[in-house]
């Protein structure tokens, strides 16, 4: 053990219970005994090269109940259904889901908002992306909504900057840029091609990015809690008014099933995407979302006997390949960034 008792200056007590440190531990975990918080970033890498394969699996389970979603959504427009009466039963039965499996009624201070506008606004984002994607379903592919919605990424990561002060450098550009080129191909304008679809498509996904922006600015002032309950609420409340004005209602019982089952999948979805990102880091479980493009696939040939053309898979690859880019483009600026800090906190531990 280390004796400072006698009368050296501050620097050299430092100084030897550095030298105690270096014997009795490794050096690389030296900076983490001065500076504590140093130890969650180890940690943190440990995490993203051994992503728990609990966390694996229900990130693949909640895009396929996302494909429920939205196969039973287009199946249900297809028979006549108001978009709008699709669109807001997913929403009241999500609140109740949430309520159930949160346990709210334990503590309800949990579910109480921060900032009730900017919840509410946000709410709306995730109802106009919902309703224009449930619109894009009576003309388009599953596959080709989905090939547009992925292109959400690079629009965020495009917004960021202006709004977020993230900017993104040259490299991701051209992946946003790339990303812009394949929703093209899937889309073609000019060729008789694009429509109305396509249009309620790309709404919907730009929707949905002003929703994810304003999910990481409040995430740091509002509960989880409030978050998955509001965005669901606000709509329920909000287009309340408006249902008497819309009578396609389901035909039979096995339309009304169908129907309140849309809340189930969109609840059981977003409580497994909570599970699996309080098991891993969102870099690591990034990639995993662009599984849904397979179930797409697979659920719109079941279904609707619907295959994607050359056009769409292409565009399709391209959207995917420039998310992945951008994902592990963002993983090693990540890194590097950690790096320089274990550095910089090494030298200063070392000063001492």
């Amino acid at each position: 053990m280390v004796n400072c008792s006698k009368p050296v200056g501050a620097s050299c007590c430092a100084r030897r219970f550095w030298l105690a440190g270096k014997r009795q531990f490794p050096q690389r975990w030296a900076p983490a005994l001065l500076f504590p918080g140093l130890q969650v970033n180890a940690s943190q890498r440990y995490v993203e090269s051994a992503t728990p394969p609990v966390a694996i699996l229900c990130m693949l389970t909640t895009y396929v109940f996302f494909t429920f979603l939205d196969t039973s959504s287009k199946y249900l427009v297809l028979a006549g259904v108001s978009a709008l009466i699709v669109a807001w039963v997913r929403f009241a039965v999500h609140v109740v889901l949430v309520g159930t499996l949160l346990r709210g009624w334990r503590e309800p201070m949990r579910f109480r908002p921060v900032n009730l506008p900017a919840q509410v606004l946000r709410g709306v984002f995730l109802f106009g992306s919902t309703m224009g994607n449930v619109l894009a379903l009576r003309s388009l592919q599953l596959a080709e909504t989905t090939s547009i919605y992925f292109f959400g990424p690079m629009v965020i990561t495009a917004l960021a900057g202006p709004l977020l002060g993230e900017w993104a450098g040259w490299r991701r550009w051209l992946a946003i840029l790339a990303a812009f080129v394949g929703v093209l191909i899937i889309t073609r304008p000019g060729v008789g091609v694009f429509g109305i679809g396509h249009l309620f498509a790309l709404g919907s996904m730009l929707s949905n990015c002003f929703y994810v922006i304003m999910t990481r600015r409040m995430s740091s002032t509002e509960t989880s809690e409030s978050l998955i309950l509001f965005s669901a609420l606000a709509p329920v409340v909000l287009l309340l008014p408006l249902l008497p004005f819309s009578f396609s209602l389901p035909h039979d019982g096995w339309h009304w099933l169908v129907l309140l089952m849309l809340g189930v999948f969109g609840g059981v979805g977003h409580w497994l995407l909570v599970q699996a990102y309080r098991l891993a880091t969102t870099t690591a479980l990034a990639p995993y979302p662009y599984s849904q493009m397979v179930w797409m696939i697979i659920s719109g040939w079941i279904v609707f006997k619907q295959f994607p053309d050359r056009w769409t898979l292409v565009g399709a690859a391209i959207i995917v390949v420039s998310g992945l880019y951008i994902v592990h483009r963002e993983h090693r600026l990540r890194l590097q960034s950690r790096a320089a800090s274990d550095v910089e906190a090494e030298a200063l531990a070392k000063k001492l």
